[in-house]
């Protein structure tokens, strides 16, 4: 959770929201002059696997220093607050708790040397929306969601299915609701490439059928007094003719897939028993499950997150340890489980997945070294007390880890590192945001200077086109 004056999240929210309406009453995006060329893609569908709230690379994928929970024990001779274990590759190591994923690590490749700027005020709002856009908020133009990028460049791999679906995360009744809504947008795309919504897994298959008692036909008829409705709203009027285009026909798709054959993927009850079972471990389990399942039906972009909510979740500002050790139970198997099944059925080489956060957390350093970021931890000691001061309780932005499954990258492979004394910076390789967008793009055949005019200068998928993919990732 990000504790900051009043004045300063009013200022970051009027901000987004001038920036909304501004893509809202803007003309369409045109293709940059500057031709560029595409990679061959090496993936056609990407799920991400976002642990939202900063997930800690030293109790997950990147151990440290080990030293079990004793009441006075200095915390800054903690590094890591779980044992270290081993992976199928040799020499590659993960934390107690992830014991599956580990088997699996032997078809995919770990970054440990990601890093992020050091924004002053260490936002989660603001360092959600810089790793899903690419760009630092607040700016005069919606930066488009990676997804919605994916989906405009590459287009639909079925006509039916939304290219871009979200799984998992609420945006109403949670705390920062209009700073989640900034980023799971198209931005200046427009709606059509935005992501299709799926809070809760297990009622996805609600999403996809007529409202219930509803026939065809009366359905059909609402459909069409409702496009009439949108063809003469305000939006209409004083939008743009584009943004209203884009509406009706993110309409037309939604109808389209109510239709079709495909909205069986979204039904979770379709799936065997002993197949559910083994991804159940709670709406993120099913949300892999499901991801799977639409992957398998032709989706282009898939995100499943743990959900964010300030103080909840991956958001550990105090009682670290434990709530991790949950959580790890609870993304742990159907991790592993989603990268089996794809594996098994052909699918994962055509399958990019990614397991990313948007930074990692330390005992005792907020941001990173000489950063004047104001300290959220809600654990504050020098020696430990009690079980809720024994965890990674400091936003940490100097080094994390990111995993990468299918999609062309080598198997059983590490890229990058970080000092296994604290400061845990990244010491080998480090990977921007800029260079990691880059990478997924260059998998999924997008080169990283594609750019769209937009209020006359280009807007690159990459910011200022600058992004350069991490090559040594991929066989």
């Amino acid at each position: 959770m990000d504790t900051i004056e009043h004045s300063t999240r009013r200022d970051f929210l009027q901000k987004l929201g001038a920036a909304s309406a501004a893509a809202m009453a803007g003309a369409a995006p045109r293709a940059s002059a500057a031709e560029v060329e595409h990679p061959e893609p090496k993936a056609d569908c990407c799920i991400l696997l976002w642990m939202a709230g900063g997930m800690a690379a030293p109790d997950t994928f990147d151990p440290k220093a080990y030293l079990p929970f004793e009441v006075g024990l200095e915390v800054e001779r903690i590094g890591s607050t779980f044992p270290a274990i081993p992976t199928a590759v040799d020499g590659v190591q993960f934390t107690t708790g992830l014991e599956e994923i580990a088997s699996v690590m032997d078809r995919g490749t770990i970054i440990r040397s990601a890093v992020q700027p050091d924004l002053g005020h260490i936002l989660h709002s603001r360092h959600q929306y810089h790793w899903h856009t690419g760009y630092v908020p607040p700016l005069t133009v919606a930066a488009p969601h990676i997804g919605a990028w994916m989906a405009k460049v590459l287009g639909p791999r079925n006509e039916a299915m939304p290219a871009f679906i979200d799984i998992g995360q609420r945006l109403e009744g949670v705390g920062e609701k209009e700073e989640l809504k900034a980023f799971h947008t198209a931005g200046f795309l427009g709606s059509e490439f935005g992501p299709f919504l799926l809070p809760y897994p297990d009622q996805a298959a609600a999403a996809v059928r007529p409202p219930a008692g509803m026939t065809p036909g009366r359905f059909a008829d609402r459909y069409k007094h409702y496009r009439k409705l949108i063809e003469g709203s305000p939006l209409g009027r004083s939008g743009s003719r584009f943004q209203q285009e884009s509406m009706l026909r993110a309409m037309d798709n939604a109808q389209r897939l109510l239709s079709s054959e495909e909205a069986a993927a979204f039904d979770l009850a379709e799936e065997p028993a002993e197949s559910f079972r083994r991804y159940d471990t709670g709406r993120f389990g099913q949300g892999c499950l499901l991801a799977r399942r639409l992957a398998e039906a032709g989706a282009r972009f898939i995100e499943v997150t743990t959900e964010y909510i300030p103080f909840i979740h991956w958001d550990t500002h105090e009682n670290g340890h434990n709530t991790v050790k949950r959580l790890k139970g609870e993304v742990d198997r159907p991790i592993a489980q989603l990268i089996r099944d794809l594996d098994e059925r052909g699918l994962l080489e055509r399958t990019l997945v990614v397991v990313a956060s948007e930074f990692s957390r330390d005992m005792i350093i907020e941001g990173v070294p000489g950063s004047n970021a104001r300290d959220q931890s809600r654990a504050k000691t020098d020696v430990l007390k009690e079980i809720k001061h024994y965890g990674q309780h400091r936003h940490f932005t100097g080094g994390t880890s990111v995993l990468m499954f299918g999609g062309g990258v080598k198997r059983g492979f590490q890229f990058g590192a970080t000092a296994e004394e604290r400061p845990y910076v990244a010491v080998e390789n480090p990977v921007s945001v800029e260079d990691l967008h880059a990478t997924l793009f260059h998998a999924m055949g997008i080169s990283p200077q594609t750019a769209f005019d937009v209020e006359g200068r280009p807007f690159y998928a990459t910011k200022d086109g600058k992004g350069t993919p991490v090559l040594e990732v991929f066989s």
